[in-house]
């Protein structure tokens, strides 16, 4: 099955953190803390899919409180941290929504995603992936993690399903 075949029957989109929705970098204060630099683009892509009616979701196996002000902001109500199983945590939130694995994309761009590729309906990498997960994807995009891949993974969904020009559209109306 192709990628807008499979594309067409999400419903839940699910994201890694670190190499997906970031650059992969991590940045340390001084005292400990933490810094990510997130790509707005991105952000208004997770936005124009929330508004379309799909649900979201962020995995990672890390925990960050920069993570959970970002899922706020834009809205993300499915917010899954410190996970050592991703497939375990995803599995549990298919259920909570009464969804199917086949409804589910997920962007990973390392190991601990592959076991969540595998059984999801359509895996996606970023152009920055690891090339063990770009081979488990269905769709690379041509852009890397931090760098508008979480917004190329969101516009060939919402495209799929023809949502996408309507999306489009709202910001074209001046009335």
């Amino acid at each position: 099955m192709d990628a807008i075949t499979r594309a067409k029957r999400i419903k839940l989109a699910a994201f890694d953190i670190d190499g997906v929705m970031t650059d992969g970098g991590l940045h340390y204060t001084d005292d400990g803390g933490e810094l990510k630099t997130f790509n707005v683009q991105d952000g208004l892509g997770i936005v124009l899919m929330r508004r379309a009616g799909f649900e979201l979701a962020i995995v990672t196996g890390r925990t960050s409180g920069v993570v959970e002000s970002r899922a706020a902001d834009l809205g993300i109500s499915h917010v899954f941290q410190g996970v050592a199983d991703k497939r375990v945590a995803v599995a549990g939130l298919l259920e909570k929504l009464g969804l199917q694995w086949s409804d589910c994309a997920y962007m990973g761009d390392d190991l601990i995603d592959l076991s969540v590729m595998a059984q999801c309906g359509l895996a996606i990498a970023p152009a920055n992936a690891r090339p063990v997960v770009k081979a488990h994807a269905q769709l690379v995009t041509d852009a890397a993690g931090g760098q508008g891949a979480v917004r190329e993974a969101i516009e060939f969904i919402m495209a799929a399903q023809g949502k996408l020009e309507a999306a489009v559209a709202s910001y074209l109306d001046t009335k």
